[in-house]
């Protein structure tokens, strides 16, 4: 059980750093690649949000397959 509980709370964590993540993308960093190139403007938040999310599952299941994996015992 004390093994389910670790990875649910760095899950919460991992979770939460992402959310700040969002959350400062969502303030600075998307504002300023309109200003920059206004072509992207309707593109940018999907861009960012699919970028996020990528990142986010990748480190997800990197957490996962690192705890969970197989143990020479």
């Amino acid at each position: 059980m004390g093994d389910r509980l670790r990875i649910f709370g760095i899950i919460a964590i991992l979770g939460f750093m992402a959310g700040v993540v969002a959350q400062l993308a969502a303030t600075y960093f998307i504002p300023w690649v309109i200003s920059i190139l206004p072509v992207l403007g309707g593109l940018t938040s999907f861009m960012i949000s699919g970028f996020a999310g990528a990142c986010l599952t990748v480190a997800l299941v990197g957490a996962w397959a690192y705890l969970t994996g197989k143990r020479n015992s």
